[in-house]
């Protein structure tokens, strides 16, 4: 079955989309910690992210990379914190978080966004 970022890769559920190529996709999380979380995900389904093989998970590293300073550019933070929990959604994925200090990356921070304060957000980090 396949799973709620294999919907969104397929553009079967709308995303705020940030940047995309043959093999990567990032996207702003509905639920954010931070004002910018970004999650970025394999277009390839594989649930755990140390099942993916190891150029795609380079690869990944090397677009979240370039994704992170374009949120650095875009919101304010002191840097961009990253994390992999992988256990909410079965599908390889990393969230960039802008943070100020190590107690931001808590999900219990987490609320949910109005598209529109996505959409804005997710303009500003495109054009940077």
């Amino acid at each position: 079955m396949p799973s709620l970022f294999t919907k969104i890769v397929k553009g079967e559920i709308p995303c705020h989309k940030i940047a995309e190529d043959e093999n990567y996709l990032a996207f702003l999380d509905i639920r954010p910690i931070n004002p910018g979380h970004t999650l970025v995900i394999t277009k390839k389904e594989v649930d755990y992210i140390f099942e993916v093989d190891d150029p795609l998970l380079a690869g990944l590293l090397l677009f979240a990379k370039k994704v992170a300073r374009k949120i650095e550019k875009s919101v304010e933070c002191k840097r961009i914190g990253i994390m992999v929990a992988g256990l909410e959604i079965p599908h390889c994925h990393v969230h960039l978080v802008p943070i100020k200090s190590v107690g931001d990356l808590n999900f219990a921070n987490a609320k949910q966004a109005e598209s529109a304060e996505l959409a804005k957000i997710a303009e500003k980090i495109r054009q940077a």
